[in-house]
């Protein structure tokens, strides 16, 4: 079939879906958005009882760029690439971390206007995006936490502790690794795994870093990004909104005993530790630093299946496929796991829905598997660098921008497949 696509945000004729989205975070805002643009009844439910502006740098590809772009053509996208690290001029320096010699300099390809990356303050993009789904009257319900999800027949829906009962014709849970969707779509309880690495990560002005001649240059020259790559370690660096602020990451070993993957403040001393016989560098970096998070990263088999037996509750995002930080991806697939999702439940309609959602699935599911892989090659890249090599070839140690990723452009694949993958399922 012809596949037209609109920047347009007038949605498509209403289809009579009611739509239940878990979860407020960029997953299940842009679910709901996506939702709300092919036409469905969407809204959504949120632990938390307020919007905060929290966390540090989040990175959406070009994929998920042309997301935003459709968006009020155009006006979305531009407010978060305001906000967002601009590296045309700088690009990426990458380090051999003990001497600090650049190793490699890999330059900022020229982008596509209609699919601009975004790398930039997580809780100040994910404000842009919650007042958009605002503006567009997607009723967000926040401080409502759910004990439970079920599905009857024609319906599924959510049990808050309030004890209150919501039905729809689909919940969507994009709650987070730790949604309890997960357990009622896989029957019973998967437990995570340690992934052997844990990140120390902060955000914080960049006061400090001008007045220290070693580390002024980070933030005098406008927006910057440096890695230091060395064995079992690596450590990113950047200036963002014109070097006005500093974000850093350490990713390394660590085997702690943890159920989960979690957050809890992080010691400076600990990651001088980490740091030993590193470029000095580095240390000059992380000492101005006025409080860090420690993140514990646990691995978690992929789900045989995101979906319910009854075919109307829908995992997305992190609740059906959790990603290493070092694929970059893991938002931006979320991103394309609503749009697709939207895009099926129109296709099959309101007579249908176990359809879409086994669809939905059909179409994300090998792609999902072969992004996430991207997070262990990436890491294994720098961990295990041979140097002696990465002398004669620097592409060895650079940051993959493969085009099988960023090129995909989840709405117009969602509607040019839909046809054949019902027809196989």
């Amino acid at each position: 079939m012809a596949v037209t696509i609109t920047n347009e945000d007038q949605p498509a004729p209403a289809t009579g879906i009611n739509v239940i989205v878990v979860g407020a975070g960029f997953g299940g805002l842009v679910a709901a958005i996506e939702c709300h643009r092919q036409g469905h009844s969407v809204s959504i439910y949120e632990s938390f009882p307020e919007l905060k502006v929290l966390g540090d740098i989040i990175s959406f590809g070009p994929n998920a760029g042309r997301i935003f772009h459709r968006w009020e053509n155009g006006k979305i996208a531009a407010k978060m690439r305001a906000l967002s690290i601009d590296l045309r001029n700088y690009g990426f320096k990458i380090h051999k971390y003990d001497t600090g010699e650049v190793v490699s300099h890999q330059k900022t390809p020229e982008g596509d206007p209609a699919a601009p990356n975004f790398n930039g303050h997580r809780g100040e993009l994910h404000q842009v995006v919650f007042e958009y789904a605002e503006s567009l009257g997607i009723p967000i319900h926040l401080g409502c936490r759910v004990v439970q999800y079920f599905e009857d027949g024609e319906k599924a829906g959510i049990e808050l502790e309030s004890g209150e009962k919501i039905t729809g014709d689909i919940v969507i849970g994009s709650d987070g690794v730790r949604s309890k969707a997960r357990t009622l779509v896989l029957g019973y309880e998967d437990k995570p795994k340690s992934s052997g690495y844990a990140v120390f990560r902060a955000w914080f002005s960049n006061k400090d870093m001008i007045a220290d001649p070693r580390t002024a240059e980070f933030c005098n020259n406008g927006d910057t990004f440096n890695g230091w790559i060395g064995p079992d370690v690596h450590f990113l660096f950047s200036t963002i909104k014109n070097g006005s602020d500093c974000c850093w990451v350490l990713t390394h070993r660590d085997d702690a005993d943890i159920d989960e993957s979690w957050s809890l403040p992080g010691k400076l001393e600990d990651v001088y530790k980490v740091l030993e016989g590193w470029d000095p560098m580095c240390k000059a970096i992380v000492e101005k630093t006025p409080s860090l998070v420690d993140w514990k990263l646990v691995y978690r088999d992929p789900l045989p299946t995101w979906v319910s037996k009854g075919g109307r509750i829908a995992l997305l995002g992190d609740s059906a496929h959790p990603f290493l930080p070092t694929s970059a991806q893991g938002a931006t697939q979320a991103l394309e796991d609503g749009v697709t999702l939207a895009i099926t439940l129109r296709r099959a309609g309101k007579g249908d829905i176990p359809t879409a959602v086994r669809a939905y699935q059909a179409i994300r599911y090998d792609r999902v598997k072969a992004v996430q892989k991207t997070g262990e090659t990436t890491r294994d890249m720098w961990h295990k660098a041979d140097w002696d090599k990465v002398k004669k070839d620097p592409k060895l140690v650079e940051f993959p921008r493969e085009d099988w990723i960023f090129l995909h452009d989840a709405q117009k694949h969602a509607e040019e497949v839909y046809d054949e993958v019902v027809n196989a399922l």
